[in-house]
């Protein structure tokens, strides 16, 4: 046998490097990393949501609340005050059962596609540019809008909308969404759809590249430097700061989109017109503080959590 062929025969793709990078082998390990992070994000988002909803549920209140006559609240304190005089304190968590069924395949598709996008991005190191973390964290975000995160708001938005009312329709999960959907079709649950991918592309944008860049930060010239999960949730917190500052505008907008009332908008431009015209730039920042909180609190959480879960896998389940 002639020994040259001998290295050809034990690595068929010694002299097809492309097919290393780009073709079956490289899509088995991308699989293999997106099917991880499917699987320890929708774990991850059902444990965080049942941490975080009082403070979602008091951000959409106050972001629904208009100015004049038909204002409600006077703040954080009064309105979480008024809905426990009224409702108990588990009013706090009206509209969770939404959430919990929603935030599962939200955080999965999310964190799925970002290790997806990121197992095909990395350079030979395993590290992503800044450009790349930046376009991983936007396809995680498109990826979640459409998948969960549209009808899942629109469905929580409605049923927080409608405790609002002095007689509330909704009498629980499945009567509620049977009730928008007769009333509105399918289309009832995507309201907003472009404003939420908006908001999510560039939350998660924001929010993986802060992430990612102190991860880098943090491990120096050793990526495989680990990073302690503590720390891990502070620099979690520093990047839901970041993505709150950078696009509650668009937060407030897909709000009102998806409310009872959003049939008065022609379309997410002209929502943030009226919105500009009749309550002034700073409607747009409408509970900015309750969602820094609820942010910082949840962006930490679950990179602290997920982190946790991505490290049993790869240690129990090999590529």
């Amino acid at each position: 046998m002639d020994r040259s062929r001998v290295p050809l025969l034990l690595s068929p793709y010694q002299n097809r490097p492309w097919m290393v990078n780009d073709g079956a082998a490289a899509a088995a390990a991308g699989g293999s990393k997106g099917l991880k992070g499917i699987v320890a994000g929708g774990i991850t988002g059902g444990i965080e949501i049942c941490i975080t909803y009082p403070t979602e549920y008091v951000k959409t209140q106050l972001q629904l609340d208009e100015k004049g006559a038909n204002k409600r609240y006077n703040g954080i304190v009064d309105c979480v005050k008024k809905t426990v005089n009224e409702r108990g304190f588990f009013g706090l968590y009206r509209g969770l059962s939404v959430l919990i069924y929603g935030s599962i395949p939200k955080s999965a598709a999310r964190f799925g596609a970002f290790e997806y996008l990121r197992s095909k991005s990395v350079n030979s190191q395993g590290q992503l540019s800044n450009s790349g973390k930046l376009l991983c964290g936007l396809g995680a975000g498109v990826c979640e809008a459409i998948v969960a995160v549209t009808p899942m708001e629109t469905i929580k938005v409605k049923f927080i909308n409608d405790q609002r009312s002095a007689n509330p329709r909704f009498k629980g999960f499945a009567h509620g969404v049977g009730e928008i959907i007769k009333a509105e079709g399918i289309s009832g649950i995507y309201k907003g759809l472009s404003a939420t991918i908006l908001k999510q592309g560039s939350n998660q944008a924001i929010r993986f590249f802060v992430m990612e860049s102190l991860k880098d930060l943090y491990k120096g010239d050793d990526p495989n430097k680990s990073v302690p999960k503590l720390l891990v949730g502070a620099f979690g917190a520093v990047a839901g700061a970041a993505s709150v500052f950078g696009n509650t505008p668009l937060d407030v907008v897909k709000t009102r989109m998806q409310g009872l009332e959003a049939s008065k908008y022609k379309n997410t431009a002209d929502c943030a017109l009226q919105i500009l015209r009749n309550e002034g730039p700073a409607a747009f920042y409408k509970g900015t503080v309750p969602r820094l909180g609820r942010v910082c609190l949840d962006v930490g959480i679950t990179f602290m959590i997920y982190d946790s879960f991505m490290e049993v896998f790869n240690k129990i389940w090999k590529d």
